[in-house]
């Protein structure tokens, strides 16, 4: 941090006090950053109910229900899966989450109204990943491009029709853009609008078992690309973390709504499985100038998840769940008194 500029350096410290500065949070420094105590999360946003067993918390009342656990990065909040940035620690007989999940994380997601001029928006922009020469993943009935143009194709109809929304694709057939130039697209729409990136998701053939939807947000200035440590370059801002706030709450509504409904009608087991929401630093997360989500919609190296796939009633009910919950967000990011219904 030290070598950061000096006014990179004091936004950060700013904003990592900027919630707690007023609220009389039992505060502590841990392996040199900021966290604050789990009791301290129940004081402020009024929790009935603190409970811990062993490394389990739990954090409850009648509508929300938070989920935790020392020494881990997972955290569920009403069931939904979301991977923070720094473990939850344990120090003094207390458990303690880092300031900048509270932040960037917590707070976003259980106050969304509080996101600024977040609900004002009549403009989707979609994005279906890879395209002509990038097949994306491949497996023996399909290619990764074709289903993310599907799947893109029946949310653009669901958000027009239902919604009566604005929908700029960045691609509606099967050709080739560049990263940046998918970054120029969206970043020529001058309204207020949200961006959508549409894939499906793959591993080695080694690790074939693995499933499920994710969904990712852009990380926070100070915080890693999922998976990797942390490098120089995640100090700096990017384009995206404008809307740090607002890309978790739209990803929070999308994820939530696509495991609510991705089961069957008849017994209730779900086709999925919830791999979280979590953060990267993926390019068209860094650049895109409007509130931004990356969607994976289950994995095509899967057997079961790639006929899933495959099937156009599956591509039906993801693009009509990510409609619902684009409306579920706007209504939720409204702010009091906007006239907005």
């Amino acid at each position: 941090m030290s070598r950061l500029p000096f006014l990179i350096r004091l936004t950060l410290i700013l904003a990592a006090c900027a919630l707690t500065a007023h609220a009389g949070w039992d505060e502590r420094t841990i392996h040199g950053r900021g966290y604050v105590s789990v009791n301290s999360m129940k004081e402020f946003y009024g929790f009935k109910r603190l409970s811990q067993s062993g490394k389990s918390i739990v954090l409850e009342d009648d509508a929300v229900e938070i989920k935790l656990s020392t020494n881990s990065h997972e955290c569920y909040m009403n069931g939904v899966k979301f991977v923070f940035s720094y473990p939850i620690e344990s120090s003094g007989g207390k458990a303690w989450l880092s300031k900048i999940d509270l932040m960037k994380l917590v707070h976003p997601v259980l106050r969304p109204n509080i996101i600024e001029n977040a609900g004002n928006f009549r403009t989707v922009i979609i994005d279906a990943g890879h395209g002509g020469k990038d097949p994306g993943a491949t497996n023996s009935i399909g290619t990764e491009a074709n289903y993310n143009l599907k799947v893109a194709g029946f949310l653009k109809d669901y958000l027009e029709k239902e919604y009566k929304y604005k929908v700029i694709m960045t691609r509606d057939s099967n050709r080739y853009l560049s990263l940046q130039q998918r970054v120029d697209i969206a970043n020529r729409i001058t309204e207020n609008a949200i961006f959508i990136s549409i894939h499906h998701n793959s591993t080695s053939s080694n690790r074939s078992g693995a499933r499920g939807i994710e969904t990712f947000t852009l990380s926070p200035v100070g915080v890693s690309h999922y998976g990797r440590g942390l490098k120089a370059s995640d100090f700096s801002p990017k384009t995206g973390n404008h809307h740090d706030s607002a890309n978790v709450a739209l990803a929070t509504a999308v994820h939530g709504t696509l495991l609510s409904t991705l089961k069957d009608k008849k017994t209730g087991k779900s086709y999925t499985l919830d791999r979280g929401i979590k953060r990267a630093r993926f390019s068209v997360l860094s650049g895109v100038k409007h509130p931004s989500i990356l969607v994976e919609c289950g994995f095509m190296t899967h057997p079961y998840e790639a006929k899933l796939i495959h099937d156009s009633g599956y591509q039906r009910t993801v693009a009509k769940s990510i409609a619902y919950a684009v409306q579920k967000y706007r209504f939720a990011v409204a702010r009091p008194n906007t006239g907005q219904r």
